[in-house]
């Protein structure tokens, strides 16, 4: 099965290592940074979410009408909207796209971010009304009559939508987590599964545990499994390992100044927490603990530096090493690899001229071998 890409539709260029230049929505830069996705090989990108940032859903619009091939990953959050008003909006969203979009949706592992917007659900609440919700938007996109609906978190009577995706019979859903309860959710529920860079061992006991909740949950099939990395690349190793470390530094040198290093839905814009809530940051930061380096090309060392905030494990090497290293990860039955570099702009300019290639290339060259012996990819084995 073909690989795919997914990067990172940020609305201004601020990292962890620098402080955004302008405005939290940049216009002018989010078309840019998309556009360069969409030039450089990448397939979709991911339009975030957090409770200040600003909506990823109108801001995902503006870059679908403006650019042809480029797919939308959008977050969302089933605390913000009710569901029948978030159907419609994904709907609408997939028309203006052409039939680009797939649903990122977030349960939230942190309960002061979550309490921003109004949210005062336990985490095992919160994971039941996501499953609801879930349900409810793929029905609202594929039932042309009208319907009822009673469950425990939502109740309405008579709707139907006059607005339906371009796809068919709906768009994909997506959705990520480290718990047991995410495992559960996601596994019954989603299209694609979502994990934080690990090494290859831990990412085959949760992909295993993904496809073990997919057969609890009655389903034939299991969802496509995506893994998001940090890509330090350069020229040399010895260049690469340099700029992962002056990476390193520039963040532990914002915080040292009492800079906020990571958004606000992370938890952390406040003093630190001694430990994150959520699972897969606390378990990327035992990984940390445990070692540095990993496998080929993982280096814990920009997750330690972050609280283990969102995707932060480093992929560190020259361009062909970094692709061997995910070509690992899809031996494994991965097959989206998500990267984001600290430079957001000249990053994915260059992990998609110098990476993506290598990537597809021998990907290809598998599938092609595995194909004159009549034997299965990897995803496909997975399944």
């Amino acid at each position: 099965m073909p690989v795919e890409f997914l990067g990172i539709a940020a609305t201004h260029d601020g990292s962890e290592t620098t402080p955004r230049s302008g405005a939290a929505f940049d216009k002018e830069y989010t078309l840019r940074l998309a556009r360069a996705h969409e030039e450089h090989g990448w397939d979709r990108v991911l339009f975030a979410y957090g409770s200040g940032s600003p909506d990823p859903a109108p801001a995902a619009a503006y870059i679908a009408s403006r650019l042809d091939r480029l797919q939308i990953l959008l977050a969302h959050r089933p605390n913000v909207s009710y569901p029948t008003f978030a159907a419609k909006t994904f709907a609408t969203l997939d028309q203006i796209s052409e039939g680009r979009l797939t649903v990122h949706f977030i349960t939230g592992g942190n309960d002061q971010e979550q309490g921003r917007e109004g949210d005062t659900l336990s985490k095992d609440e919160r994971y039941a009304r996501t499953r609801e919700y879930i349900r409810i938007v793929k029905k609202i996109w594929t039932t042309h009559e009208p319907f009822d609906h009673e469950g425990e978190h939502y109740r309405f009577h008579d709707f139907v939508s006059d607005v339906f995706p371009v796809q068919q019979p709906r768009p994909n859903v997506s959705f990520g987590g480290s718990s047991p309860a995410a495992y559960a959710a996601g596994g019954a529920e989603a299209d694609i599964y979502c994990l934080w860079g690990e090494p290859l061992a831990k990412t085959a006991e949760q992909i295993g545990h993904v496809k073990a909740a997919a057969r609890a949950a009655g389903r034939t099939d299991v969802p496509r499994i995506q893994v998001a990395f940090r890509p330090i690349i350069a020229p040399t190793e010895e260049l690469a390992w340099e700029k992962a470390h002056r990476t390193v530094g520039a963040i532990k040198a914002r915080k040292e100044r009492g800079e906020a290093i990571t958004k606000r839905h992370h938890g952390h814009a406040r003093p630190q927490a001694a430990t994150p809530q959520n699972a897969g940051s606390q378990r990327l930061l035992a990984i940390a603990e445990e070692g540095e380096r990993y496998d080929r090309a993982l280096w814990t060392p920009t997750a330690a530096a972050t609280g283990g905030a969102g995707n932060s494990n480093a992929l560190v090497g020259t361009p062909e090493t970094v692709a061997e290293a995910l070509l690992d990860y899809y031996d494994l039955g991965v097959d989206i690899l998500s990267a984001r570099g600290y430079d957001l702009l000249g990053d994915a300019i260059d992990f998609g001229r110098y990476v993506i290639p290598l990537v597809r290339e021998e990907v290809a060259k598998r599938d092609a071998e595995r194909a004159a012996r009549g034997t299965q990819t990897p995803a496909a084995v997975s399944g």
